[in-house]
Order: structure tokens, then sequence, then C-alpha cells
């Protein structure tokens, strides 16, 4: 299931059985096949916790016809074969990818994924980083029926005119076939709809189909209320319904209005949590179940946000965000990087490949309500401000219905304040300094009012302190007690919330994240310690606090 929602009612679709085999490439592997589930990391294999390298899945089908394989994400590198024939391959753990194969014979085939999780060569995002990199096929793989011309795209986009709700629509249909068809579409996006008919798609071509539809008497989607509507594409050859792709979206608009960030034209105030999309000894292959279980509990810590740190997360997880209320910033995969590894030959390559399919993916989630990239990566000397400033663009080419932003590390050093919508920061007072925190703010501040951040909304995007789950300091002044980690976010936010300049606060970091062995020096049990609950969804007490205070 790699939504949880219905996404084709004529278009066949079948998920395969779960059980694939496993066969490890290099030294550390294990010396036989194996049989794993899919989705799913083979860190969670025993003798394969600290496996890095290269694995082949292997999976037994019986099909044909023209397919279309969809994964919804590989960690990290990823060669697609059926049977001997290569038919993709793709970069980068955290977007969904296709391929598809034509005029395949009915019988007995081998769907074969081969995938590696090797830091370096041509890897320019997924490096040694402050979260653990896992490898395996992570997320829902799909198989799909298709004729001579399918829909690829299906884009809502809301926006409001007086008091009016209009929804611009766009449609892409692509051919298989070669020769050029007559096509007829028919669209629905809540109570609108609009057709076309008999338009010309080229031999292996595509056609974009664009609309603004009037919506009247529909609702707003907000965290308090958050209504959603349904959109549905059908394509028609031969005047027989031949193809469809359906979604959901809601109607609400984000703005930016001087140093207010509004939704649906009122100011919204940010609380928040990062979340890593990891959940024990499931790595980054998060049941859906446990999904649903985050999104509530980050609802009952009086959240209104979720900020997806540092890469675009399991559409399922948006579905959930859509249905419950939550808002979500959600950005490209890059975190921590300095201008040497910026500069990497495969970063922009992959950068933006993160960037297009994100968007491209996940436009319709009314959820979404911020488009970010390169947390914490060097912004500091020109030619990583120049990065920055092509993401951005990119970020606002693709979808301008959104504001975008970075969290930026709080130093007065940043180049890229003013091409920024929303300025963010990752602060630590009383963690990793002992600046009074009012001090600290007002501060770096004064410093982003006179550097091209003045009269923009000003998040602290990351705020937070770390704690060993059961270490408990009965004085409450050891780091890494419960009792300190408590006592310090209580007091960050306090005077975060109170700052008159400060749009929200995002708390850092939801739950407690596993990191590479090498980091055991700086890192306790080598986690990265800062939830507000352990791995597991155990609360610390530091959960009551920011519960206490956000709601």
């Amino acid at each position: 299931m790699d939504r949880i929602i219905t996404t084709h009612h004529l278009r066949k679709v079948c998920e395969p059985t779960p059980v694939w085999t496993l066969t490890t490439l290099d030294a550390g592997g294990l010396n036989t096949p194996v049989s794993v589930l899919v989705p799913g990391v083979w860190e969670s294999i025993p003798g394969l916790r600290n496996y890095r390298g290269r694995v082949v899945y292997e999976k037994q089908l019986n099909c044909g016809g023209t397919l279309r394989f969809v994964f919804g994400g590989v960690s990290f590198r990823a060669k697609v074969f059926l049977d001997d024939t290569l038919l993709t391959q793709h970069y980068g753990a955290y977007t969904a990818f296709d391929c598809i194969a034509e005029d395949v014979p009915f019988g007995k085939h081998t769907l074969r994924v081969e995938v590696d999780n090797l830091f370096g060569g041509d890897s320019a995002l997924h490096v040694p980083n402050d979260y653990y990199s896992y490898g395996g096929i992570s997320r829902p793989v799909t198989i799909e029926q298709l004729g001579s011309a399918y829909i690829t795209r299906l884009h809502v986009t809301p926006r409001r005119q007086g008091r009016m709700w209009l929804a611009d629509v766009t449609v892409t249909v692509r051919s298989l076939g070669d020769e050029e068809q007559t096509i007829d579409l028919d669209v629905k996006a809540g109570p609108a709809s609009i057709g076309w008919k008999r338009r010309g798609l080229p031999a292996r071509g595509e056609i974009t189909l664009t609309a603004t539809l009037a919506c009247p008497g529909v609702a707003s989607w907000s965290p308090d209320d958050p209504r959603l509507y349904n959109a549905e594409a059908v394509l028609w050859l031969d005047g027989e319904p031949a193809d469809d792709l359906c979604d959901r979206f809601g109607f609400r608009e984000v703005k930016v209005e001087g140093s207010k960030l509004l939704l649906n034209g009122e100011p919204v105030f940010i609380k928040g949590v990062n979340r890593h999309e990891e959940y024990a000894n499931f790595g980054c292959a998060v049941p859906v179940e446990a999904m649903m279980r985050d999104v509530q509990l980050i609802r009952d810590l009086g959240c209104n946000l979720v900020r997806t740190s540092h890469y675009p997360n399991d559409p399922r997880f948006l579905d959930l965000c859509d249905q419950l209320g939550l808002m979500v910033w959600e950005e490209e995969h890059a975190r921590g990087l300095s201008l040497q590894q910026m500069q990497h030959p495969s970063f922009m390559e992959q950068t933006m490949l993160c960037i297009d399919e994100m968007i491209f993916q996940h436009h319709n989630h009314p959820s979404i309500i911020l488009w970010g990239c390169l947390n914490e990566c060097d912004d500091e000397h020109d030619e990583g401000a120049e990065i920055f400033r092509r993401c951005f663009r990119r970020l606002h080419e693709l979808d301008a219905s959104r504001p975008m932003t970075a969290a930026l590390l709080g130093r007065t050093t940043s180049q890229v304040l003013a091409d920024m919508d929303v300025v963010s920061m990752n602060l630590y007072p009383l963690w990793y300094h002992n600046a009074p925190v009012n001090d600290y703010i007002n501060g770096l501040k004064g410093w982003v009012n006179k550097h091209g951040g003045a009269g923009k909304p000003y998040i602290i995007s990351e705020i937070g302190a770390g704690a060993i789950m059961g270490y408990h300091d009965p004085f409450g002044q050891s780091k890494w007690s419960e009792e300190r980690q408590a006592a310090i976010l209580r007091e960050q936010i306090t005077t975060a919330m109170a700052h008159p300049e400060v749009a929200g606060v995002i708390v850092w970091q939801f739950a407690d994240i596993r990191l590479d062995d090498d980091s055991f020096a700086g890192r306790p049990k080598c986690m990265n310690n800062k939830g507000l609950l352990d791995e597991f969804r155990r609360p610390k007490m530091a959960y009551a606090v920011v519960k206490e205070l956000f709601s």
C-alpha cells in the first residue's frame, strides 16, 4: 500500500507479496540468501545491523503486458532489472521513481533490484551524517498494467479570489504508442469539473492541459478543520475509459505578509517538532501504523506542524497529516554540508532531482505549507550562497503557491537572508553554549534584521537539548539527564514563544534516532538523544513540558 487512499479505479494495480529474497555481495554480509520483507531495511536482519555495501533483492512474478514498476523509496542507489534487462537506475532514498517494461510476454519473470548504501563515489547527499543512512527497499513497491497512454500528473493548486475558492488544475498524459492518438479527458476537483475533447496526443510524447475551476461552497482546510476533497482525472480512448488518476487536496492558501505567516488569511504561530522517518528496529521503513501513532503523539503535544528533517517523507505519512490536520514543512535532502561537499560534481544534479521529485510527487498535500532545502549547509561563502539561491529559484519555479525557507545554522555570517521567504535558524542556547536564551535570540535577530531578514517571518527551526531515556539526576543539573533536558526546553520554549519577533518554534526533536557507530564519542549510545521520546516512543520528562507549553 503506497498511499492510504485509492489512487486508481480503472488502472490495474497490484502490490507484490511482501517476501523477497536478499543476497549480500560484499564483505561483512551473509553467506547465503535470506528471505526478507519489502518494504524493509537490511539493518533489521540479524547479522546485517552494520552492513554497508551492495545487495540484490529478487522477486518472482507471474505477469505480462506493459508494466509500470513504481518504487516508493530505495536507499539509496538502485538498479532495476526485469529478467536480464536493465529498466532504470535511481539515486536517493526519499523520493519515488518508476520504470516501464513494454510487451512483456505473459509468464514467469524475475524482478531484480540491486541496491547499495556505500558512501563515497558519486554520492553527494548521502554522506556520514547526524542520522543513519539505511539500506534497502524502504517504501512500498507497486506494479501497474498500462495501455497505450496513461496519466502521469494531476495537480490541483487552490487559491482564493475574493470570497471564492478557485482550483488551478494541471493534467499530463503520456503516450506509449507509436502513432498519434486522439484522447478525451475529464477532470473533477471537489465540486467542479471540466472536460477536454478530441485532443491530439503525439506518438511517444505527452500533452499537458490546464484549467481554472470555480469551486463555490467549499470549506477551507486548516489544522482545526482538515477538510479534504477528491480529485480525479479520467482518460478516454476510442470512446472507452482507458486510465485514471485520483488524489486528495484541500482548499487552503499560505502567504507571507510582512513578518506574519498567513494560513487562509489569518496569522499562524508555528508550534512544531522535527521528526526523522525512523522507528526503533524498523529503521526508515516505518510501518503505517507507527506513522499514525506518531501523528497522534505530535498532535497530543499541542503541535500544529512537523518538519520532515531532513528529506522528503513517505506519502502515507503526508496523507495522515492531511487527514489529521498537522501542517508540514517538507524539505529536500541535504544536511550540514560544507562548501567543499556542496562542490561535489554530483551535488547540483542530485539536489535538483530531489527537489523536482519532491514537489512533483507531493504537490497536492494541503498539509505542506513550506518547502525547505539545504539544512545547515554552507551559506556564508559566495559559492555556497549562490547554490542556495539556485535551490530557492527552483522551489519557486515548481510551486509558487507555497513559501520557501531553509534552516540555517544560527550564526552571524549568512549571505542568503534576503533571498528567503521565511527566515529560519537552528539555535541551541543552554545546550551547546551557556548564553542566556533571550540575549542569544535578541542578538541573533538583531543581526538578521540588518542583513536582509528584517520584516520577514522568523522561525526557530531547531531548539532543544539531549537526554538519555531513564537517566535521572534528582538535582536536575547533569546534562543527558531527563530533568536537565526538561528544564532547558522549558526555558528555551517559554522565552522563544514570548519573543515579539519569533513566528514559530520547532523542537529538536520528536524521537531519538540511530547514528553511525563512529559517532559514539560525541553521541551516547550512537544515538541522537534529543528526542522528547526514545526510539520506541516512550516519553521522557520533556514530553510533558512541551505539551504543557504548546497546549
